[in-house]
């Protein structure tokens, strides 16, 4: 999709740690990654911070608390925005969302990822 290569939405967790009288409270989010087109194994950029995280109270309070996992994605070429993906997503364990990712013409020289060597 993008002119580098292959995109990729993928999630994880981060934490809060836990002190007394507070649990430990875990946020899902999701970020975005780039992979050459040529060489699959080599990461071209990863989003600095999460592109969707638990924002909005459907997606802060259900079955788990605080989580957002992209599922699906459709590029949207038939409403002639080849460059548009809606994003579907779970909230809280409890709901479905969706969501307008606008893939850029190019990578944000900012953020090219740079992962230390030997590591991707």
């Amino acid at each position: 999709m993008a002119a580098e290569g292959w995109v990729f939405l993928y999630h994880g967790v981060s934490g809060t740690p836990e002190s007394p009288g507070h649990p430990k409270r875990l946020h899902y989010s999701a970020g975005v990654i780039v992979l050459d087109k040529d060489d699959p194994w080599r990461m071209l950029y990863r989003s600095p911070e999460p592109i969707l995280k638990a924002e909005r109270e459907e997606e802060r309070e259900g079955v788990v608390p605080n989580v957002v996992f992209p599922t699906g994605v459709d590029v949207r070429a038939d409403l002639g925005t080849p460059r548009r993906v809606d994003v579907y997503y779970g909230m809280a364990d409890y709901r479905i969302g969706a969501a307008t990712l606008v893939v850029p013409e190019e990578l944000p020289p900012v953020a090219r990822a740079n992962p230390p060597a030997g590591k991707v």
